[in-house]
């Protein structure tokens, strides 16, 4: 199958590779020409732009940072077309990026009228998950849609779960990501406490892991550099999930949650300790690194 694959960050080179090693034809598009190569090297055509990557193509998935990016993509921007003028009649958009539900139904709306078939599957399991191919992927349309789109999705992932029509696969992540964003800073909190008191990082990680706090940081990702191995803690929180696309996820969750005047006190809580963060000069790093500012100085 000839597959359009846009956006080479951290988590859409590895996805883009699997697609490729599992015989598809994947021809692929980044603004970054390091992250081009990488996806080259491992057999994938790479294409001059976003317009080129599309031509030809059964399937257009693409992974890009925020909404903007997203409907600018599609459906254009600043008088310049979008790709959905590009895109064949009959092909298929799985759109994997993190945005607003209502930015996924107006592309969705529009791909539609240009007779392409769109679903939102935004995904869950971090740059570990994408390189494994065992991503979970929540999903919003049709479920003719969904089931076109599962022989690929399945190449990426191991978990697919269809959350409901278009826009519900965003509104599933950003409820999810809100909960990620709280468990870190709570993690972080309490093996920061811990260490301040003396405490062993590992011992403690490991006794919270077993009781009644465990939680996916303490099993998976561990916010305290040295504890886990292949953790972005002990990388220098170098190349995981940044603390800018954290508090990026978690105002879509606000926004979500103003929408329908739902109460989400520690999400705001944690956008509030996240834009902190990121103001301190954190942004950059991974979302982990928010222990950081709840260690105890140094004496």
């Amino acid at each position: 199958m000839q597959i359009a694959f846009i956006g080479l960050g951290n988590m859409g080179a590895p996805m883009a590779i699997n697609l490729q090693k599992a015989g598809h034809s994947v021809k692929a598009f980044d603004l970054s020409k390091d992250a081009c190569e990488r996806v080259k090297a491992e057999g994938a055509q790479i294409a001059t732009s976003a317009e080129d990557a599309v031509q030809g193509a059964e399937v257009i998935v693409s992974m890009l940072p925020a909404s903007q990016h997203v409907e600018g993509l599609y459906l254009g921007r600043d008088g310049k077309p979008g790709l959905l003028t590009q895109i064949a009649k009959g092909a298929l958009i799985i759109d994997s990026s993190t945005i607003a539900g209502a930015t996924s139904q107006k592309v969705a709306k529009a791909a539609q009228a240009a007779g392409v078939a769109f679903i939102d599957a935004p995904v869950s399991g971090g740059t570990g998950g994408a390189i494994a191919g065992t991503l979970t992927f929540m999903v919003g349309g049709s479920e003719a849609d969904l089931e076109r789109a599962r022989p690929l999705l399945e190449k990426m992932g191991k978990n697919i779960f269809h959350a409901g029509d278009v826009g519900a696969g965003q509104t599933a992540k950003i409820c999810n990501n809100m909960l990620l964003g709280i468990l870190m800073i709570g993690t972080s909190e309490a093996i920061a406490m811990g260490v301040a008191n003396g405490l062993d990082p590992k011992v403690l990680s490991e006794i919270m892991r077993r009781s009644s706090g465990g939680n996916w940081a303490l099993e998976v990702y561990n916010p305290f550099p040295g504890v886990q191995e292949n953790s972005a803690a002990t990388r220098g929180y170098t190349g995981g999930f940044g603390t800018d696309l954290m508090l990026k996820d978690l105002g879509l969750a606000q926004e979500c949650a103003m929408s329908v005047k739902a109460s989400t006190p520690l999400g705001g809580m944690a956008r509030a300790i996240y834009a902190a963060h990121s103001i301190a000069g954190h942004g950059p790093e991974d979302f982990s690194s928010v222990i950081k500012m709840l260690q105890s100085p140094k004496a």
